[in-house]
């Protein structure tokens, strides 16, 4: 095993961690809401706090890690995850579950980018598709095992049981890291941005809450819209500070790179649409249609199976078609795969709804691993720091957008009806729109050259 490939699966280790956590969490909803004695569409927030906690604190990590060391940050981020994740299964109120939750995500916001960091820097581009296939095969393990398991745990045990499986995890990957992977010596990154990290942190956190609570009576609406506009505003200010410094917390000359452009812009859009699929789901199998917790868990890992299946038929495919065609294509095939998902109803067979997962599953993983794989294409080895901080920003943001979608198309349906309980159609409203978000991201492809990453890809026109 090359070194490349023995660095990319002890870092897995903790992607596999982030992303079981990302989907026992999600089966696991509906029983929450039960003992905590809350709304479901207002358990989003469960899941929304730590994305945006990632996003607003990921652009410190490429600073932190140069500063003190990549391996210490990576090692010091998985021991506050997993801390973290003790504390959320101890949670007597949501409001609890929200605070360890932002904690969680700062150990996450450390620890994910870094590790990346920790392998893209050491890989040449010829072995960068193999790099990124080994690093998220390993990770793919999280959403495959996760929902069945969130399933047997919450119904065996209590839904805190989906947050100390972390522990074991961690300390194991926490270890290996210790081990295996070499030390990193910490580099002279100068003073840090910290007007650009305070604007653009104050900036994301602020249109969150905003997005989060509009519409939903948690918070006087003033409240809200005030929110709104100060997050745009500093948003419009994080802008034209980060362009004028020579050193910015968030380096935006990275879109300048087509290749990185792309997955960056089209595709946020991609993973907004996507991010609200893994939410709408088991919430709909289970209120929706009834389902227990585990029969909804292991329905709703065949997109996970799916997406698992699809990594060895990546590079092939990339190879025969090139980044641009392959983008575009199953973008739209991608698409329909979510949209399908609105007709399926209460008096579908569970096998039917199994294969229809799966094979959005398969969509979805080849988009991911495209996009993935082609931002860090064409980025020079002295800017990959500040690349996977920024792209890494936009990968947590996008989710917790989506599952802002999702509850809003949720809420929008309940209001059209004028019903104060979700049934199987709301869910049919909340797939079509997540359809049409990631259809938005297709024609934005077509401005990749044609020739975008091959020597990444091996396509030769």
């Amino acid at each position: 095993m090359s070194d490349h490939r023995g660095i990319a699966l002890i870092v897995a280790s903790a992607l596999f961690m982030q992303n079981l956590d990302s989907a026992v969490l999600a089966t696991a909803l509906p029983a929450m809401a039960r003992d905590l004695n809350e709304d479901p569409a207002r358990l989003g927030a469960a899941i929304t706090s730590y994305l945006v906690a990632l996003t607003v604190f990921i652009p410190f990590s490429s600073w932190i890690a140069d500063r003190f060391g990549a391996k210490r940050i990576f090692m010091s981020a998985i021991l506050v995850f997993v801390g973290a994740s003790a504390l959320c299964g101890q949670s007597q109120g949501l409001g609890e579950l929200i605070a360890f939750r932002v904690l969680q995500g700062f150990g996450g916001a450390m620890m994910v980018p870094v590790g990346r960091l920790l392998l893209l820097r050491g890989v040449a581009k010829k072995d960068m598709l193999s790099a990124m296939a080994w690093l998220t095969m390993p990770a793919l393990l999280g959403p495959v095992t996760g929902p069945p398991l969130g399933g047997v745990l919450t119904d065996l045990w209590s839904w805190r049981a989906v947050f100390w499986i972390n522990v074991p995890i961690g300390l194991l990957g926490f270890l290996l890291v210790a081990w295996k992977i070499p030390h990193v010596p910490p580099a002279r990154p100068g003073p840090p941005d910290l007007v650009g990290l305070a604007l653009t942190g104050g900036a994301l956190a602020l249109v969150m809450f905003a997005l989060e609570t509009v519409g939903r009576h948690v918070v006087p609406a003033p409240l809200t819209w005030g929110a709104l506009l100060l997050g745009l505003l500093a948003g419009v200010l994080a802008i034209r500070h980060c362009r004028r410094v020579a050193r910015p917390a968030v380096d935006l000359s990275l879109f300048s790179i087509a290749t990185f452009r792309d997955p960056a812009v089209a595709g946020s859009l991609f993973r907004t649409g996507a991010g609200a699929v893994p939410f709408l789901i088991p919430v709909m199998l289970q209120i929706g249609f009834g389902m227990s917790a585990s029969q909804s868990g292991f329905v709703s890992f065949a997109t996970a199976l799916g997406a698992f299946a699809m990594k060895p038929l990546v590079r092939p495919l990339l190879k025969r078609t090139g980044f641009r065609a392959t983008l575009m294509v199953n973008g739209v095939v991608a698409a329909a795969g979510i949209a399908a998902l609105a007709l399926v109803t209460p008096a579908w067979p569970s096998l039917a709804i199994f294969l229809l997962l799966a094979a959005g599953g398969l969509a979805r993983s080849l988009q991911f691993t495209s996009l993935n794989t082609l931002a860090f294409a064409d980025v020079p080895t002295e800017r990959m720091s500040a690349a996977t901080a920024l792209y890494g920003t936009l990968q947590q943001l996008t989710p917790a957008l989506g599952v802002v979608l999702a509850t809003a198309s949720l809420e929008m349906s309940l209001a059209l009806a004028g019903r104060s309980a979700l049934v199987a159609v709301d869910f049919s409203w909340g797939f079509v729109v997540a359809a049409l978000v990631v259809l938005a991201s297709v024609p934005l492809h077509a401005r990749l050259p044609a020739d975008a990453g091959e020597e990444v890809s091996g396509h030769r026109r």
